[in-house]
């Protein structure tokens, strides 16, 4: 068990690590605008591409990416940020929600987590309302049933959390709320849309300030 328990907490260490990598690297290619300015120049389209696909991984900080092609091109690119943020997290969670329940319980069998291999198993039938009451009828303390309850602002909290890729970043929460079974596609796609919305907005309101 101690085993599975180091391979498990190297991994989660190397994925932490490639996501800041990878971020500070597309962070070093923004920092040149496209030729001339031109907000939909093909540089800035390829960038807004690979944002996408960056942001959708585990543990690489979207959100600070983000603002850096907003320092860099200024209020004009907010709304494709915000599009291309909402990309990223739809794009993590149906990754996670599409999963089949088989792989999600042999991978924590591999990882010696038999007793959330088991939890897998005997939800796998439940729908969300099912699955929910299932896990806070047998959640332990206080504060897990209160995020249960909660779960949609508990999302949006988390995503706007500075800093919060040592959570996983958007994409990684996007990916375990998928995986979880505990949103549904439409209530998740309309959270996210509000949990995003705020810095876009804001910067496209302080454009507009005297």
């Amino acid at each position: 068990m101690k085993r599975h328990w180091i391979w498990a907490v190297a991994g989660y260490a190397a994925l932490l690590g490639g996501g800041y990598f990878l971020g500070q690297i597309l962070s070093s290619w923004i920092a040149v605008p496209g030729p001339g300015g031109e907000i939909y120049s093909p540089m800035v389209l390829s960038v807004a591409a690979l944002f996408v696909l960056t942001s959708a991984m585990p543990f690489v900080p979207g959100a600070e990416i983000g603002f850096a092609l907003m320092m860099v091109f200024g209020s004009r690119i907010a709304l494709l940020v915000y599009l291309c943020m909402l990309a990223a997290l739809w794009i993590a969670f149906f990754a996670g929600y599409l999963l089949p329940r088989s792989a999600i319980q042999n991978l924590f069998l591999a990882l010696g987590l038999k007793r959330a291999a088991v939890l897998v198993q005997r939800t796998e039938d439940m729908d969300i309302a099912a699955r929910h009451e299932f896990l806070s009828t047998h959640a332990k303390g206080r504060i897990l049933p209160l995020l249960l309850r909660n779960r949609y602002l508990t999302l949006v909290l988390a995503l706007n959390v500075p800093g919060n890729a040592v959570l996983g970043g958007g994409g990684g929460l996007s990916l375990l709320a998928g995986l979880s079974r505990l949103y549904s596609p439409l209530g998740f796609c309309l959270a996210t849309a509000v949990a995003v919305a705020p810095v876009p907005i804001l910067v496209r309101l302080l454009s507009y300030a005297p």
